[in-house]
Protein backbone atom coordinates (compact mmCIF):
# COMPACT_ATOMS: atom_id res chain seq x y z
CA UNK A 1 0.00 0.00 0.00
CA UNK A 2 1.28 3.71 -0.76
CA UNK A 3 0.04 7.07 0.53
CA UNK A 4 -0.78 7.71 -3.53
CA UNK A 5 -3.77 5.18 -3.10
CA UNK A 6 -5.45 7.13 -0.02
CA UNK A 7 -7.38 10.02 -0.59
CA UNK A 8 -9.48 12.17 1.42
CA UNK A 9 -8.70 14.69 4.52
CA UNK A 10 -8.27 11.25 6.87
CA UNK A 11 -5.06 9.82 4.56
CA UNK A 12 -3.31 12.72 5.90
CA UNK A 13 -3.40 11.45 9.10
CA UNK A 14 -1.82 7.68 8.41
CA UNK A 15 1.23 6.88 9.75
CA UNK A 16 4.22 4.97 8.97
CA UNK A 17 6.01 2.84 10.90
CA UNK A 18 4.56 4.01 13.86
CA UNK A 19 6.43 2.18 17.11
CA UNK A 20 3.51 -0.06 18.84
CA UNK A 21 5.93 0.39 21.85
CA UNK A 22 3.93 4.08 22.47
CA UNK A 23 0.71 1.99 22.25
CA UNK A 24 0.77 -0.86 24.28
CA UNK A 25 0.42 -1.44 28.20
CA UNK A 26 3.41 -3.50 28.43
CA UNK A 27 5.36 -0.68 26.39
CA UNK A 28 7.43 -3.39 23.98
CA UNK A 29 6.25 -3.61 20.31
CA UNK A 30 7.92 -3.09 16.77
CA UNK A 31 6.67 -0.48 14.13
CA UNK A 32 3.14 -0.65 12.86
CA UNK A 33 4.12 -0.63 8.97
CA UNK A 34 0.66 1.53 8.56
CA UNK A 35 -1.16 3.19 11.55
CA UNK A 36 -4.48 4.94 11.46
CA UNK A 37 -7.26 6.62 14.14
CA UNK A 38 -10.38 6.95 12.47
CA UNK A 39 -12.67 10.07 13.64
CA UNK A 40 -15.66 7.80 13.35
CA UNK A 41 -16.93 4.82 11.73
CA UNK A 42 -17.56 6.40 7.97
CA UNK A 43 -13.63 7.28 7.80
CA UNK A 44 -12.85 3.43 9.50
CA UNK A 45 -15.31 2.28 6.30
CA UNK A 46 -13.02 5.00 3.86
CA UNK A 47 -10.13 3.43 5.22
CA UNK A 48 -10.99 0.21 4.97
CA UNK A 49 -12.24 0.23 1.44
CA UNK A 50 -8.84 1.94 0.45
CA UNK A 51 -6.83 -0.62 1.84
CA UNK A 52 -5.54 -3.53 -0.22
CA UNK A 53 -7.35 -6.83 -0.31
CA UNK A 54 -4.56 -8.86 1.36
CA UNK A 55 -3.25 -6.38 3.54
CA UNK A 56 -2.99 -7.65 7.33
CA UNK A 57 -5.06 -5.66 9.60
CA UNK A 58 -4.64 -5.40 13.19
CA UNK A 59 -7.18 -3.64 15.73
CA UNK A 60 -5.98 -1.92 18.94
CA UNK A 61 -7.84 -0.14 21.58
CA UNK A 62 -5.74 0.74 24.98
CA UNK A 63 -3.33 -1.97 24.09
CA UNK A 64 -4.08 -3.88 27.47
CA UNK A 65 -3.90 -8.01 26.43
CA UNK A 66 -2.16 -7.69 23.67
CA UNK A 67 1.99 -8.40 22.79
CA UNK A 68 3.15 -6.98 19.46
CA UNK A 69 6.33 -8.38 18.98
CA UNK A 70 10.00 -6.26 18.48
CA UNK A 71 9.85 -6.69 14.44
CA UNK A 72 6.55 -5.06 14.54
CA UNK A 73 3.34 -5.07 12.11
CA UNK A 74 2.77 -5.96 9.03
CA UNK A 75 -0.32 -4.28 7.31
CA UNK A 76 -2.24 -1.50 9.27
CA UNK A 77 -3.10 -1.31 12.85
CA UNK A 78 -6.48 0.39 13.79
CA UNK A 79 -7.12 2.15 16.65
CA UNK A 80 -10.40 2.65 17.71
CA UNK A 81 -10.08 4.96 20.93
CA UNK A 82 -9.93 8.39 19.87
CA UNK A 83 -12.57 8.04 16.99
CA UNK A 84 -15.33 5.20 18.03
CA UNK A 85 -16.21 7.09 21.72
CA UNK A 86 -19.55 7.30 21.16
CA UNK A 87 -21.98 6.35 24.47
CA UNK A 88 -25.18 7.20 24.99
CA UNK A 89 -28.29 5.75 26.88
CA UNK A 90 -30.86 4.82 24.27
CA UNK A 91 -33.73 4.08 26.75
CA UNK A 92 -34.45 2.74 29.95
CA UNK A 93 -32.90 0.19 30.15
CA UNK A 94 -30.51 0.31 26.75
CA UNK A 95 -26.90 1.69 25.81
CA UNK A 96 -25.37 2.27 23.01
CA UNK A 97 -21.14 1.86 23.05
CA UNK A 98 -18.88 2.46 20.58
CA UNK A 99 -15.88 -0.07 20.53
CA UNK A 100 -13.20 2.43 21.20
CA UNK A 101 -14.60 3.22 24.88
CA UNK A 102 -13.26 2.10 27.71
CA UNK A 103 -14.80 -0.18 29.71
CA UNK A 104 -13.80 1.89 33.03
CA UNK A 105 -16.07 5.33 31.31
CA UNK A 106 -18.84 2.26 30.19
CA UNK A 107 -18.88 1.62 34.01
CA UNK A 108 -19.04 4.88 35.28
CA UNK A 109 -21.66 6.32 33.05
CA UNK A 110 -23.99 3.87 33.84
CA UNK A 111 -23.72 4.18 37.60
CA UNK A 112 -24.91 7.23 37.11
CA UNK A 113 -27.52 6.15 35.19
CA UNK A 114 -28.29 3.94 37.70
CA UNK A 115 -28.11 0.76 35.59
CA UNK A 116 -26.33 -2.38 36.59
CA UNK A 117 -24.86 -4.70 36.99
CA UNK A 118 -21.79 -3.03 35.24
CA UNK A 119 -19.45 -1.59 37.96
CA UNK A 120 -17.36 -4.66 37.09
CA UNK A 121 -16.87 -3.38 33.82
CA UNK A 122 -14.38 -0.91 35.49
CA UNK A 123 -12.36 -4.23 36.12
CA UNK A 124 -11.32 -4.42 32.80
CA UNK A 125 -8.57 -2.58 31.71
CA UNK A 126 -9.85 -1.96 27.99
CA UNK A 127 -12.12 -0.94 25.54
CA UNK A 128 -15.41 -2.55 25.13
CA UNK A 129 -14.10 -3.82 21.40
CA UNK A 130 -12.03 -5.92 23.01
CA UNK A 131 -14.25 -6.62 25.44
CA UNK A 132 -16.48 -7.95 22.83
CA UNK A 133 -13.93 -10.07 20.87
CA UNK A 134 -12.85 -12.03 23.90
CA UNK A 135 -15.88 -12.32 26.21
CA UNK A 136 -13.78 -10.09 28.78
CA UNK A 137 -15.15 -10.58 32.08
CA UNK A 138 -14.35 -9.18 35.79
CA UNK A 139 -15.74 -9.86 39.35
CA UNK A 140 -18.03 -12.49 37.94
CA UNK A 141 -19.48 -10.22 35.29
CA UNK A 142 -19.21 -11.40 31.37
CA UNK A 143 -19.19 -8.84 28.37
CA UNK A 144 -21.69 -10.63 26.41
CA UNK A 145 -24.60 -11.17 29.01
CA UNK A 146 -25.87 -7.42 27.91
CA UNK A 147 -25.28 -7.66 24.89
CA UNK A 148 -28.18 -7.36 22.73
CA UNK A 149 -27.20 -5.95 19.39
CA UNK A 150 -24.08 -5.51 17.83
CA UNK A 151 -22.38 -3.42 14.58
CA UNK A 152 -19.87 -4.91 12.73
CA UNK A 153 -17.73 -4.08 9.87
CA UNK A 154 -16.36 -6.05 6.72
CA UNK A 155 -13.24 -5.45 4.75
CA UNK A 156 -15.36 -3.37 2.09
CA UNK A 157 -16.74 -0.98 4.64
CA UNK A 158 -20.09 -2.80 4.75
CA UNK A 159 -21.97 -2.10 8.26
CA UNK A 160 -24.11 -4.69 9.54
CA UNK A 161 -26.21 -4.77 13.21
CA UNK A 162 -26.32 -8.88 14.03
CA UNK A 163 -27.92 -10.32 16.86
CA UNK A 164 -25.83 -12.54 19.16
CA UNK A 165 -27.39 -15.84 17.68
CA UNK A 166 -24.72 -15.21 15.14
CA UNK A 167 -22.38 -15.52 17.47
CA UNK A 168 -20.77 -18.64 19.27
CA UNK A 169 -20.34 -17.03 22.94
CA UNK A 170 -17.60 -19.08 25.53
CA UNK A 171 -15.68 -18.39 28.22
CA UNK A 172 -12.82 -15.36 26.59
CA UNK A 173 -14.07 -16.64 23.23
CA UNK A 174 -16.21 -15.28 20.56
CA UNK A 175 -16.62 -16.62 17.00
CA UNK A 176 -18.55 -15.04 14.54
CA UNK A 177 -18.83 -14.40 10.64
CA UNK A 178 -15.49 -14.16 8.94
CA UNK A 179 -13.55 -10.80 8.20
CA UNK A 180 -16.42 -8.46 10.34
CA UNK A 181 -14.62 -6.55 13.25
CA UNK A 182 -17.12 -5.40 16.21
CA UNK A 183 -17.85 -1.37 16.03
CA UNK A 184 -20.45 -0.66 18.22
CA UNK A 185 -22.51 -2.36 20.58
CA UNK A 186 -26.03 -2.17 22.50
CA UNK A 187 -26.33 -2.75 25.83
CA UNK A 188 -29.18 -3.78 28.40
CA UNK A 189 -29.00 -3.58 32.07
CA UNK A 190 -31.18 -3.45 34.86
CA UNK A 191 -32.38 -0.75 37.03
CA UNK A 192 -31.10 -0.61 40.21
CA UNK A 193 -32.07 0.52 43.28
CA UNK A 194 -29.33 2.12 44.59
CA UNK A 195 -26.18 3.53 43.43
CA UNK A 196 -23.11 1.06 42.17
CA UNK A 197 -20.85 3.63 42.98
CA UNK A 198 -19.97 2.18 46.35
CA UNK A 199 -19.75 -1.38 44.64
CA UNK A 200 -17.67 0.01 42.36
CA UNK A 201 -15.33 1.41 44.47
CA UNK A 202 -14.85 -1.99 46.39
CA UNK A 203 -14.29 -3.43 42.89
CA UNK A 204 -11.26 -1.22 42.27
CA UNK A 205 -9.88 -1.56 46.29
CA UNK A 206 -10.14 -5.13 45.92
CA UNK A 207 -8.36 -5.55 42.38
CA UNK A 208 -5.58 -2.31 44.07
CA UNK A 209 -4.81 -4.44 46.76
CA UNK A 210 -4.53 -7.83 44.16
CA UNK A 211 -2.89 -6.88 41.35
CA UNK A 212 -0.01 -4.97 40.41
CA UNK A 213 -1.78 -1.90 39.49
CA UNK A 214 0.31 1.19 38.29
CA UNK A 215 3.44 -1.51 36.75
CA UNK A 216 3.72 -2.48 32.90
CA UNK A 217 2.07 -5.46 31.65
CA UNK A 218 -1.21 -6.44 29.92
CA UNK A 219 -3.73 -7.67 32.75
CA UNK A 220 -3.99 -11.37 32.95
CA UNK A 221 -1.67 -13.24 30.73
CA UNK A 222 -3.82 -16.68 30.73
CA UNK A 223 -7.30 -17.95 30.51
CA UNK A 224 -8.44 -19.67 33.90
CA UNK A 225 -8.40 -23.73 33.64
CA UNK A 226 -11.87 -25.34 33.84
CA UNK A 227 -12.06 -25.52 37.99
CA UNK A 228 -8.98 -23.81 38.41
CA UNK A 229 -7.44 -20.49 38.46
CA UNK A 230 -4.34 -19.97 36.50
CA UNK A 231 -2.53 -17.41 39.29
CA UNK A 232 -2.46 -20.26 41.69
CA UNK A 233 -1.27 -22.92 39.41
CA UNK A 234 1.85 -20.51 38.69
CA UNK A 235 2.58 -19.53 42.08
CA UNK A 236 1.81 -23.30 43.41
CA UNK A 237 4.60 -24.27 40.58
CA UNK A 238 6.70 -21.85 42.09
CA UNK A 239 7.14 -19.45 39.67
CA UNK A 240 6.50 -15.49 41.15
CA UNK A 241 9.06 -13.56 40.62
CA UNK A 242 10.81 -15.66 37.79
CA UNK A 243 11.81 -13.59 34.79
CA UNK A 244 13.54 -13.63 31.34
CA UNK A 245 16.01 -10.40 30.49
CA UNK A 246 13.31 -7.52 31.76
CA UNK A 247 9.99 -9.43 32.40
CA UNK A 248 9.28 -11.47 35.08
CA UNK A 249 6.38 -12.91 36.78
CA UNK A 250 4.33 -10.85 39.21
CA UNK A 251 5.22 -11.41 43.28
CA UNK A 252 2.14 -9.98 43.68
CA UNK A 253 -0.05 -11.80 41.20
CA UNK A 254 1.19 -14.63 39.29
CA UNK A 255 -0.97 -14.28 36.45
CA UNK A 256 0.60 -11.10 35.71
CA UNK A 257 3.75 -10.34 33.68
CA UNK A 258 5.88 -7.12 34.52
CA UNK A 259 7.98 -4.97 31.95
CA UNK A 260 10.08 -3.41 34.88
CA UNK A 261 11.21 -0.88 31.74
CA UNK A 262 14.12 -2.66 29.51
CA UNK A 263 11.87 -6.11 27.97
CA UNK A 264 11.39 -6.79 25.19
CA UNK A 265 8.43 -8.42 23.55
CA UNK A 266 10.87 -11.57 23.27
CA UNK A 267 12.04 -11.18 26.55
CA UNK A 268 7.57 -11.34 27.40
CA UNK A 269 7.15 -14.00 25.43
CA UNK A 270 9.73 -16.69 26.41
CA UNK A 271 8.84 -15.97 29.34
CA UNK A 272 4.83 -16.65 28.70
CA UNK A 273 6.11 -20.17 27.18
CA UNK A 274 8.49 -20.69 30.03
CA UNK A 275 5.32 -20.84 32.53
CA UNK A 276 3.47 -22.67 29.62
CA UNK A 277 6.09 -25.39 30.14
CA UNK A 278 6.66 -25.41 34.16
CA UNK A 279 2.56 -25.08 34.66
CA UNK A 280 2.44 -27.91 32.55
CA UNK A 281 4.91 -29.96 33.91
CA UNK A 282 4.36 -29.55 37.41
CA UNK A 283 0.68 -30.00 37.28
CA UNK A 284 -0.19 -31.08 34.15
CA UNK A 285 -2.42 -28.54 33.17
CA UNK A 286 -1.99 -26.33 29.66
CA UNK A 287 -2.41 -23.07 30.36
CA UNK A 288 -4.03 -20.89 27.30
CA UNK A 289 -2.79 -17.36 26.63
CA UNK A 290 -5.52 -15.15 27.05
CA UNK A 291 -3.10 -11.93 25.76
CA UNK A 292 -2.94 -12.37 21.68
CA UNK A 293 0.65 -12.00 20.51
CA UNK A 294 0.66 -10.38 16.86
CA UNK A 295 3.25 -9.00 14.32
CA UNK A 296 6.96 -10.73 13.33
CA UNK A 297 9.84 -11.61 15.74
CA UNK A 298 13.22 -8.90 15.12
Amino acid sequence: MSLAQLCGDWAKRVRRNEPMSRHTSWHVGGPAEWYFEPRNIEELAAFLRALPADAPLTWLGLGSNLLVRDGGIRGAVIATQEGLNRLERLSELRVYCEAGVPCARLAKLCIKWGLGPAEWFAGIPGTLGGALAMNAGAFGGETWRHVAEVDTIARDGTRRTRPPSDFTVGYRRVVGPPNEWFVAARLEFELKARSGEDEMRQLLKRRKESQPIGEWSCGSVFANPPGDHAARLIDSAGLKGSGVGGASVSTKHANFIINHGQATAADIEALILQVQARVERVHGVRLEPEVRIVGEPK
